[in-house]
């Protein structure tokens, strides 16, 4: 028997950018689903790093996405939109979404939905999809990571550095990462990181230097960008490749394109959340095919920190930003 879906929900919003304080309640009209979507009863909700940008005003949703904050759900189909796969509905399921996580109910794409396997909690199957996506598609796609190379990720105890450390190791990689401070070092070693140094205390290019044996790295996954990216070039292995996906250092770099020539090093970089449903959905297909087989036989699971009810939305912002958190942030909706 069909489920009866509410006429409104909850959603967690704010009237103007600011402090994680800025976040209230509020009640919505539970959206329809169009052509190709379907509507989940969200059960968890992913908490991002670009959920606080956005938040904060720096990162507004693109062209048609709900304005309510949240990248990841997971939950139950309770509803279809024209041509989606009928086998959907009822089926628990987390997806990668544009936006309106933090919400009682959420419009998802039906190929960006992945199946939730029996063992695997739904708080975990929330917080898989946008790690896991951005991690493929910049380590091993516009990465061209593979076996036997070495990886440099900064900030390994968060959600993206988790992952890639954990993709990393089942993929064939060394793993190095940095963290603030030796507790999250132990954190990252213990996640499976071949080596963790602790930015606070070292020098992660003399540290990479060593441990590579003066090689350096294949590959950087870089969230810091500023004056990160010249000192990530001097840990690169020559036809090394740099990867950014956050600018959290600041936007501008300075770089000796000498240097670039020389080494024939790449840069390059991509943000997710803008592309095209069409190439999300191929990337959630290539996903299927190589990472999810991991994911139903318990070799992936994130590494998670804690759940925060959705009325707490605020409070969940308050522990990303306060930067102790080791794994991923959720919000318990239903």
């Amino acid at each position: 028997m069909a489920e009866t879906i509410p006429e409104t929900m909850t959603a967690m919003g704010f009237d103007a950018p600011g402090g994680p304080e800025v976040f209230r309640a509020e009640a919505l009209p539970v959206p329809h689903p169009g052509a190709g979507e379907v509507l989940v009863r969200v059960a968890f909700a992913g908490v991002n790093r670009p959920d606080v940008i956005q938040r904060q005003g720096f990162y507004p949703p693109p062209p048609g996405a709900s304005p309510i904050p949240g990248l990841e759900v997971s939950g139950t189909v309770v509803a279809l939109g024209e041509g989606a796969d009928p086998a959907l509905l009822g089926q628990p399921v987390c997806a990668l979404v544009s936006g309106g996580g933090y919400a009682q109910y959420c419009l998802a794409q039906a190929e960006h939905c992945m199946p939730v396997p029996p063992d695997l909690p739904l708080d975990q199957a929330a917080a898989l999809p946008e790690t896991l996506f951005t991690v493929w598609h910049n380590v091993f796609e516009r990465g061209w990571a593979s076996e036997g190379e070495t990886l440099l990720v900064h900030g390994g105890t968060s959600g993206i550095g988790s992952m890639a450390i954990m993709l990393g190791k089942l993929f064939g990689l060394t793993v190095i990462v940095t963290c603030g401070g030796a507790e999250k070092c132990r954190a990252a070693l213990a996640i499976g990181a071949d080596h963790a140094i602790d930015y606070k205390t070292q020098d992660f290019v003399e540290e990479v230097a060593r441990f590579t044996g003066g090689k350096g790295v294949e590959l950087v996954l870089d969230m810091v960008a500023g004056d990160y990216v010249m000192r990530n070039l001097k840990c690169l292995a020559d036809d090394g490749r740099h990867v950014t996906i956050a600018v959290q250092g600041g936007l501008q770099a300075t770089i000796n394109m000498a240097e670039v020539m020389r080494r024939r090093l790449t840069l390059t970089g991509s943000t997710l959340r803008p592309r095209s449903n069409q190439f999300k959905a191929l990337l959630a297909q290539e996903i299927a095919q190589l990472v999810w087989p991991l994911v139903e036989g318990g070799k992936l699971r994130p590494v998670m920190d804690q759940a925060f009810p959705l009325a707490e939305a605020g409070a969940a912002h308050a522990r990303m930003e306060a930067g102790g958190h080791v794994g991923k942030i959720v919000l318990e909706v239903g």
